[in-house]
């Protein structure tokens, strides 16, 4: 079992969002999940158009991802987030403050990095998410 510490120290201040600024790890495996964009089990875009919609499949993919290796959100130590518009910044924090109690009970929500990008592999995609766990 990993041991996960996710951090804040006061030298950093406060992140300006629902992420954290470190994570310290201790594990005998490492999960590398490809960046996920939000198409379903058949490769059918889901949300065109719906910044929220994808975003909820994105997560649901990560999810799985992590289900299928045994994993949950308490072993996700870094997200790295790709999007196209920066005009959704604020809709893609609206989304974790809904949705991140939900997956991070216990409030400690691991780093994310956030970038800005000219396109995704199809037009149609607006987000992506690659994510590191610790089993």
């Amino acid at each position: 079992m990993a041991d996960i510490k996710i951090l804040n120290p006061d030298t950093l201040g406060k992140p300006l969002g629902q992420y954290s600024h470190m994570t310290r790890v201790k594990a005998n495996e490492f999960l590398f999940i490809a960046g996920m964009l939000s198409a379903n089990r058949d490769g059918k875009i889901v949300g065109d158009g719906d910044f929220d919609a994808q975003c909820t499949q994105v997560f649901a993919n990560i999810a799985a991802a992590l289900a299928s290796a045994g994993g949950g959100w308490g072993n996700v130590v870094q997200f790295t987030t790709y999007m196209v518009h920066s005009q959704d910044i604020a809709r893609f924090m609206a989304w974790r403050l809904r949705e991140f109690p939900r997956m991070f009970p216990d409030g400690r929500y691991p780093p994310n990095t956030l970038l800005i990008v000219d396109r995704l592999v199809q037009e149609p995609f607006l987000v992506e998410v690659q994510t590191v766990a610790a089993l």
